[in-house]
Order: structure tokens, then C-alpha cells, then sequence
């Protein structure tokens, strides 16, 4: 675990918090055996984050108001933002787990990598401090914030699209899951977004969230409301009202 200390810029003084960081509940329930796992530390750590990352975003500028420091942090601690910078870091390599979790891409799944990362900053924590687990958080962090700090406005593309429709017509956009496909650790939506019955645009995704999000990035791309027979049906539905 040397190379993973070095990594992150700090050295255990109990290497067994280090072990139980690193462990997959997986390996104790495909061994049959009581292993210690990293669920505990999990939720330790997901606190010790919040609370960094809350820190870090009260010391920008006063400009940065309530509600974008709240979407900001919602951003730099999403599971995929922190599996992101457990990958910068390798985290995967070094997780304990059973064979049939690793088998199915285990070490590079987004929950996995989310659940490790805030497990070896519990795990910090118990055996450094809070002060020692702040820093290592912020030289690990530091492009992201960086980054999110000089892009705040989040993309809302279904927002944006609603906006645009209800400067039109007074009627929202309905999304619907057209089907998945995949395995269950790897399924795959798509999604239709419709209005006034009209198909405006498709997308897909990991989520249904995300599938939404990529179908209203279609239809907003598409512009399929500035055809003359979708502007004609407007004009008439506007004209009965």
C-alpha cells in the first residue's frame, strides 16, 4: 500500500484502518467468513467530505451566494466526482474484493470506487485527525474545486428546454423510458421527450436522470419546433384559445 500512501500524500501510522478502507463488503459475503469492510468508514468519511468541501467553498468570494455554493458542493461530491478522483489515484487497484464483484468491473464501477475514496478519508480521520484528513482532501480535490469555481452555473438542459416550450405554448414537455438494456450493473435508458405530441428528441444514459438530461439536449439541438408544420399547429392551437 506504499505507492497508494505516496499517492495521496499521506502515511499510515495503523495500516490496518488503511485495510479496512480498501475492503469490498463482497469479500466477506463470497468468502463466508466475518471480514471487516469498509461500509463504516464510508459513512465517516462521506461527513469529513461534506464538511471540507463546505469549508473550501465559504472561503471563495463573496459573490459565490448560498445556492450556487450548495449546487457546487453538490457537484464536487456526486458519486461519479469522487469515483473520478479515486481513478486519478488508482484507488481501484488496491480494493479487496470478491472474485465475482471483480468479474463484473467492480474496481472500475462508480459506486465502488465512491465507496473506497470515502472510506480512506474516514479512514484518515480516525488515524490523523481532521486537520491531516482536510489536507489530504484538498491537494486530492484542489482541480476540481478550481475547476467548478470557475464554472458555477450547472447545465440544465431540461430547464433550458421547458423554458424555450413555454415561451411557446403553455404546456410542459413529457419524458418517457423507452426501454433499457444491459446488465443489471451496467443497464442503459432511453428516453423519448415529447410535446403536444410531437417526439422533440431521444437520449440515453446510465440513469433515467441522465437519459432525460441527453434527450432534452437533443430536442434543444434539434429545434424541431421551428418547422413550418409544427409552427402551423402552434398558430392554430393559439388561434382556439
Amino acid at each position: 500500500m506504499e505507492s497508494l500512501e505516496k499517492s495521496i500524500g499521506y502515511k499510515f501510522k495503523n495500516s490496518v484502518l488503511l485495510g479496512e478502507a480498501v475492503t469490498h463488503p463482497s469479500l466477506a459475503y463470497e468468502s463466508h467468513h466475518i471480514h471487516f469492510d469498509n461500509q463504516r468508514l464510508e459513512f465517516l468519511g462521506d461527513a469529513v467530505i461534506q464538511l471540507t468541501i463546505t469549508s473550501q467553498l465559504f472561503s471563495l468570494p463573496i459573490e459565490y451566494k448560498e445556492g450556487m455554493m450548495t449546487q457546487m458542493r453538490s457537484r464536487l461530491v456526486s458519486k461519479k466526482a469522487l469515483a473520478d478522483i479515486a481513478r486519478n489515484i488508482n484507488l481501484g487497484d488496491y480494493l479487496l474484493m470478491g472474485k465475482g464483484e471483480e468479474s463484473t468491473g467492480g474496481r472500475q464501477r462508480d459506486s465502488s470506487l465512491c465507496d473506497a475514496f470515502e472510506s480512506l478519508i474516514g479512514a484518515i480521520y480516525l488515524d490523523g485527525g481532521f486537520d491531516e484528513a482536510q489536507t489530504v482532501l484538498e491537494y486530492l480535490m484542489k482541480e476540481a474545486v478550481a475547476e467548478i469555481a470557475a464554472k458555477p452555473e450547472v447545465k440544465n438542459p431540461k430547464g433550458k428546454l421547458q423554458e424555450i416550450l413555454q415561451g411557446l405554448y403553455s404546456e410542459s414537455p413529457s419524458y418517457d423510458i423507452e426501454g433499457t438494456k444491459g446488465p443489471a450493473h451496467e443497464r442503459e435508458f432511453t428516453c423519448s421527450v415529447n410535446w403536444l405530441g410531437i417526439l422533440l428528441g431521444v437520449g440515453s444514459g446510465t440513469s433515467k436522470k441522465v437519459a432525460e438530461i441527453n434527450a432534452a439536449e437533443a430536442a434543444i439541438e434539434g429545434k424541431v419546433w421551428e418547422r413550418p408544420e409544427i409552427q402551423g399547429k402552434l398558430n392554430q392551437l393559439l388561434s382556439t384559445n
